[in-house]
C-alpha cells in the first residue's frame, strides 16, 4: 500500500492539506476509487471499471472526457465493503503517514527507499517483509531537511537511495 501512502503525500501537496485530514479506507472490491467529503457531511465516490487506462486516458485527455469503450456494470456489484487499513498489516501506510507528517526529505526518501528495496526484492535478495524495513530504516537516517530546488531534492533522493543500497549490502 505504498502507492497509496504517496496519493497521501500528493493530497497533502496539492490540496494543502495535513496528514491528519486525510482518511485511507480500504475497499476489496476495488469499484470506488476516490470519496470526498464535503464540509456538509455528503460524500461524492468516482466509481469505474478497475483499470489504469481510464485514468491515464483522463490525464491525457483533460479536461474532456472523451468516450471510452471502459465501461462499468453497476448490477455487477452485490455490496460495498469499506473498512479501516490496519497499519501493522500495511506498514508501508504507516510509514507514509509518518513520512508525510515531516515532509521534505523524508517524502523523497519513501519514495527513493521504496524503489530501491523493491529492485532487491524483485531480484529476490531481500523478501517481501524487508520492503518495509528497508524504507523504516532509511527514515530514520534521513535529516530533517527541506529541499528547495531541483537539484537539492534530486541531492536528497540520491542520498537516500545510496544509504538503501548501503543497508541492503549488509
Amino acid at each position: 500500500m505504498l502507492n497509496k501512502g504517496l496519493e497521501i503525500i500528493e493530497a497533502c501537496r496539492l490540496f494543502d492539506v495535513l496528514p491528519s485530514q486525510v482518511r485511507v479506507t480500504v475497499h476489496p472490491q476495488s469499484a470506488v476509487h476516490s470519496l470526498v467529503e464535503y464540509v456538509d457531511g455528503s460524500i461524492l465516490a468516482q466509481i469505474s471499471v478497475t483499470d489504469m487506462r481510464l485514468p491515464i486516458l483522463y490525464a491525457l485527455a483533460f479536461p474532456e472526457r472523451p468516450a471510452s469503450t471502459l465501461t462499468f456494470d453497476m448490477t455487477s456489484l452485490s455490496h460495498l465493503d469499506f473498512e479501516q487499513p490496519d497499519l501493522e498489516r500495511f506498514p508501508c501506510l504507516r510509514l507514509a503517514f509518518e513520512a508525510a507528517e515531516k515532509g521534505g526529505a523524508h517524502c523523497i526518501a519513501l519514495n527513493a527507499a521504496d524503489e530501491v528495496a523493491v529492485e532487491a526484492f524483485l531480484d529476490r535478495r531481500i523478501p517481501f517483509t524487508g520492503i518495509p524495513r528497508t524504507i523504516e530504516r532509511v527514515l530514520a537516517a534521513t535529516p530533517e531537511a527541506h529541499p528547495a530546488t531541483i537539484a537539492e531534492v534530486l541531492a536528497s533522493d540520491r542520498e537516500a537511495r545510496e544509504l538503501a543500497r548501503a543497508m541492503l549490502a549488509k
